[in-house]
This record gives structure tokens, sequence and C-alpha cells, in this order.
């Protein structure tokens, strides 16, 4: 069955990090979204679309923007229960929260309630779409991919892979990350909406043969995309160049093994260096920018700006739990204010278009998700633009659809999200109920 839903709608004609940003959109402040079978159908004028479509089902969301769901590109599942953990930076972090938490996820119940649980918060906050690290027990990946599939998401995961520098319950050593990660591929991987990451957690905690025997793996598997860590603190840099004395730098360790080139994601990449820099760009690879854990646990100030400027493949991601929000508005606040402490003030539209489309880009996707755009499939958000009184009173003042929107980035929460929809179907409602009345 047809139905439409109205609402404000936004639809991205260009990327906006360059040029001029608001330009880069089309705005239809009575507008509407076509939705069959999953899939969008239309978008475009509300009028038009009913008199078309008069037998379509509408549910009518008034002032509210309608946009393609958020995508997460850099999350740890595992760390639900762990966020807003108190004052450590990033090795402290791993050994006095993170690891004790992910050494229960060899359990596949307790795996299957946090799975449960991240899900519940992340489609709340208005993100559809995940691609998380899960443990280095197989029980973990299962839990998480079965989870999704069981609500229709599309998702990213897998095994995350650590041979030394972790406790003795959370290893594994170069054979079997391969072969687990192996068998994970086989048996998720394409299956539904669901795709395998080839996933070593960074290499402080894989071994040269590890990382290279993953290299390998994902050689084989380049349907696959690969993620880990890169340069996030000081500390650690100087950590891998202890571990690492042949290498030219913290990327070396990485291409020296096979982990570089187009489907890499790198997250947080703030201390780079100019080789670095001009490597990652030559291989197509994607950096991941983590925002609110970035100052959560003091690691710095992505340089966004500069990384556009060159040609980088950029995302935007929360890094749950260190980052210290389930919400990719306030991930898109939080973008906002590290690039205010290096001199730029982000456009509301390249914040929006990182979250959605720069996502979908990055993980070779936006052929199917995050644009508003026929053909695509129908994963969405509305958000309430006056979802609280303090953002009602500022959006009043709008002198456009950007000033309207950018209250709601900077202090918008969960409940600015007034519907969700995963592939075509409903699976959050604030306010408006559906309605069969054209």
């Amino acid at each position: 069955m047809q139905h439409l839903i109205l609402g404000q709608t936004l639809a991205f004609e260009r990327a906006p990090l360059a040029g001029d940003p608001a330009g880069a959109a089309r705005h239809e402040r009575q507008g509407a979204v076509l939705v069959e079978g999953g899939t969008i159908r239309a978008v475009g004028p509300a009028e038009a679309l009913r008199a078309a479509h008069p037998a379509a089902a509408v549910e009518d969301f008034g002032e509210a923007l309608l946009l393609p769901g958020f995508i997460d590109a850099h999350a740890h599942y595992p760390q639900t229960a762990i966020i807003a953990s108190w004052g450590k930076r990033l090795i402290d972090w791993l050994n006095l929260y993170t690891f004790p938490e992910e050494l229960r996820f060899g359990d596949s119940a307790h795996a299957a309630v946090i799975a449960a649980r991240y899900f519940d918060l992340t489609l709340a906050h208005g993100t559809t779409s995940t691609v998380s690290y899960c443990t280095v027990q197989p029980e973990s990946v299962e839990a998480y991919f079965a989870e999704a599939a069981r609500r229709g998401l599309r998702a990213w995961g897998g095994k995350t892979c650590m041979d030394r520098n972790a406790p003795a319950g959370l290893t594994d050593t170069a054979q079997s990350a391969y072969d687990d990660s192996k068998r994970l591929i086989d048996r998720w991987h394409g299956q539904g909406r669901l795709s395998y990451v080839v996933t070593p957690r960074f290499s402080p905690t894989s071994s040269r043969e590890q990382l290279a025997a993953l290299g390998a793996l994902w050689a084989e598997r380049r349907g696959c995309l690969m993620q880990t860590h890169l340069s996030e603190q000081v500390d650690e840099v100087a950590w891998v160049r202890d571990l690492f004395p042949e290498a030219r730098d913290y990327l070396d360790t990485y291409e020296a093994a096979g982990l570089l080139g187009p489907g890499a994601l790198f997250g947080h990449a703030i201390h780079l260096t100019g080789r670095e820099r001009a490597r990652l760009r030559e291989a197509g690879a994607g950096l991941v920018h983590c925002p609110t854990s970035n100052t959560f646990i003091g690691s710095g100030l992505f340089d966004l700006a500069g990384l556009a400027a060159e040609g980088q493949r950029i995302g935007l991601a929360t890094d749950t739990g260190g980052g210290s929000s389930f919400s990719m508005l306030r991930t898109m606040a939080a973008a906002y204010e590290v690039a205010q402490l290096r001199g730029m003030a982000l456009h509301p539209a390249v914040l929006l278009w990182l979250a959605t489309e720069g996502n979908a880009r990055l993980l070779g996707v936006d052929d199917r998700i995050g644009r508003l755009a026929p053909g695509l499939e129908a994963d969405l958000v509305a958000l309430d633009l006056a979802s609280t009184p303090a953002i009602a009173q500022r959006a009043d003042r709008a002198g456009d659809i950007w000033e309207a929107i950018f209250p709601t980035i900077m202090m918008g929460d969960d409940r600015a999200v007034a519907g969700v929809w995963v592939a075509g179907t409903r699976v959050k409602e604030k306010t408006r109920p559906a309605s069969a009345d054209p």
C-alpha cells in the first residue's frame, strides 16, 4: 500500500562542503514523501503528490522536517551500559571501563539484552543505520546482527580483533581472528540489510601477524568494509611508535598489513602527519569524525575544514560509549563546537549532510540510503523543529529553513524526533497518528 508522509522536506542536490552550502538542498515548505513497499517512490510538493495518489494513506507531520534517517558511522554497541563514565583518557578508559564490560559479551543472553537496548536508544534518536565494533567474542556479533535483522535495519558490524595488550578473556590469535571473522562474514554479510566489517581494534592491540591476517582476509572479501582507529590521542601515537619502530607513522602500521584502501574507515584521525593525510586521500580511505568522544576523553580537535579542503572522505559518528550521547543531533552540535574552536562555523547544511548522505557515501551506499530520492530505501526521520520551549522560541525568529533547523541541531534530543521509519515501517511515533483520510 502507498502512503504519503507530509511535512517539510529537505533534499540535497550536491555536497555542501564547498561553494554555497545554503543552496545545496531543495526545501519544500509543504512537502511530502511517497512510500511504497519499503521504498521512496516520490518526493515533492504535498499538493501535487496528494492529487497524483489520492488512494494513498496519509501521515501528516505538519511543520516537522522530513529527512533520511541518521547514519552513525562509528560506534561500540557493547559500551552502551558504560556510556558517560567519569574521568579517564583513552588507555585508562579501555582498561578500567571498556575491557571489563566487554568481557561480559561471551554470554549470549547479555549480548542480546545490550543489542536490543542499543537499537532502542539509537532509533529513539532517529538513527536508522549503525556501524559498530562488537567484541572479540563471536557471540557479540551474532547478537548485534540478529537484533538488527529482527528490526529490518541496515547495519554494519564486525568482531573486534585483539591478540595483545588486552585481558586474556578478550584476546584471540592471528589465526582465530581470521577464522572467526571469515565464518561471521559467511554467516551474515549480505543477509538482508546486513554487512560485515573487518575489525582490528587498533594497532596497539594487534600484532603484526594479526594485522597481516586481517589484511589478507579483507583482500579476499573486498565486498566488506574495514574499520579501525587512527591517531586518536597523542600518547596513543607515541605508544604505536614504540610498538612499531620500523613504521614511518601510525598509518603505516595498517598500510604495511594491507589495511589501507577504498572501504577503509579510520575513526578519529586527529593527530595526522602530512604523509598520512596525503596517503589517506590518495588511497580513498574514509575518516570518521567523533566529536563528542574527542572532547569527552580529551583527544583533540578534528581538522574538518582542512581535511575537507584536501578532498578527504569524511563521516560523522557518536563513538558510543566513548562518545557521550546516542544522538546524531548532539553529535552534529559537538562537531559545530569543535569546528568553532578551530576557527570555522559549520553551516547547518554541512552537519545534516554529514549525518545522512555524507555517511552513506562513506559507506558506499548512497544509492540505497541517506537521501530523499525516488528508488532509495525508506529509512526516514521526522524532526519537530519546536520540540521544547527554548527551541521553539528561537525557531520562531528564523528567517529561513537553516535558521529554523539550527536550534534543533544545537539543543535537540530524542524529544525532537517525531517519527522514525525503517524500510517504510513506522518504528517511533510521537504525536500525530497515521491517517487513511487524504
